[in-house]
């Protein structure tokens, strides 16, 4: 075999060597939203210590222990509407201006807001995504209660 040949057999060998690795861990949707979206004031244990937590009027609720408040059952429908704005927690702002921004706020024409110049509207963003991302927080939060 002329070494040509043979360094790139070599280099063949590293490619596929490489390439057999374990594949990288899946992203968990749900802690990726929570980290991004909630844990500034509920920690990223959801325990309610995030970095935010101590300049707040009020303490931030522990969400690890939502199923155990309510009988042992995770009250999904509940924290969908504090999520989506329809059940207003003071921290969290009015419902027309959910600390979130848009994120789990669909767009809508009352949205738009109006200078001299121009408009400006909210990114936008399809229901079905608001939902998905509302339903992997939900998962996540699900996922860490206490036992």
């Amino acid at each position: 075999m002329n070494r040509d040949a043979l360094g790139w057999l070599l280099a063949a060998a590293a490619v596929a060597a490489l390439s057999g690795q374990a594949p990288a861990q899946e992203v968990d949707i749900g802690k990726a939203e929570f980290l991004s979206s909630c844990a500034s004031c509920h920690g990223a244990d959801a325990k309610g210590n995030g970095p935010v937590a101590a300049a707040l009027k009020r303490q931030p609720t522990d969400l690890t222990g939502l199923a155990k408040s309510n009988s042992g059952v995770f009250p999904v429908q509940k924290i969908y509407r504090v999520i989506d704005g329809r059940d207003e927690i003071a921290g969290h702002g009015s419902r027309e201006m959910p600390i979130w921004g848009y994120r789990f706020v669909p767009p809508s024409n009352k949205n738009l807001k109006v200078t001299e110049d121009f408009i400006v509207a909210p990114p936008a963003s399809a229901e079905g995504i608001i939902y998905g991302r509302i339903m992997a927080v939900i998962d996540y939060l699900n996922r860490v209660q206490q036992k």
